[in-house]
């Protein structure tokens, strides 16, 4: 009758820890997925309560003087982080001058990879782990034609936490938000004038033909899965010298 208590003890045992275990690890691989994605739509509410502000630079002495023309001489006192916090300001600077995507709305900055074959897997997913891509055979900044740029993508949902977060906010934009990119130590200013949610099989968008310099955005959607697209399309303001 002992032995029978003690296996049933150990059964009991064994099929709660294993219990406990999927539990866990299930918890896990749900926080890994999503932690990012809430943790950017945190940071997003909160700076929108509190009237946050960015501003785009090349550099850090661009920005002191972008600083001091907008929010007036008394703003140049103290160093450049000090009036940052005084003034509520964020500073983007590219992470890259040379090939670099800079969304002031969202916060978002990082590296472009130039020429990454969207059709090869292995390619995109590890350009996707350093910034964002920028699809072979689209034209880039500054050439007249239509640049396609893609990040937050993924294998597997459950592996979206290991790619590039910059694109989680990326539907946060509308008509009129500003798009900045860097190349060749060059900014390229471009206007959102629309967004649409497509499927995965709408490969259209990659080979759209335009008589204007025309950027495409893509990130999975919805933030966090891979079930659809998110395109944010936008033209290049062009100043009149």
């Amino acid at each position: 009758m002992k032995n029978t208590k003690d296996t049933d003890y150990y059964r009991i045992l064994i099929l709660r820890t294993i219990g406990n275990f999927m539990i866990l690890s299930s918890l896990f691989m749900i926080g890994k997925t999503f932690y990012q994605p809430v943790r950017e739509e945190l940071r997003y509410l909160y700076e929108q309560q509190t009237q946050k502000e960015y501003i785009v630079a090349t550099n850090e002495t661009e920005a002191k003087t972008i600083i001091q023309r907008d929010f007036g001489s008394h703003a140049a006192k103290g160093s450049l982080r000090e009036v940052l916090e005084r003034e509520n300001v964020g500073l983007l600077i590219p992470a890259d001058p040379n090939f670099s995507i800079v969304i002031p709305k969202i916060a978002a900055n990082a590296p472009v990879i130039a020429n990454v074959d969207a059709g090869d897997r292995e390619d995109y997913l590890e350009a996707l782990k350093k910034g964002v891509a920028q699809a072979q055979g689209s034209a880039f900044p500054g050439e007249g034609g239509h640049i396609y740029m893609f990040a937050h993508s993924t294998d597997y949902v459950w592996n979206v936490g290991s790619y590039n977060a910059v694109f989680y906010l990326l539907y946060k934009l509308e008509t009129g938000d500003e798009v900045d990119i860097f190349y060749k130590g060059q900014r390229f200013v471009y206007k959102v004038t629309g967004k649409e949610i497509v499927n995965q099989d709408e490969v259209e968008y990659i080979i759209r033909k335009t008589d204007k310099e025309f950027l495409t955005l893509q990130t999975c959607w919805p933030p966090g899965t891979t079930l659809k697209r998110q395109m944010i399309f936008a033209e290049r303001v062009v100043e009149n010298k």
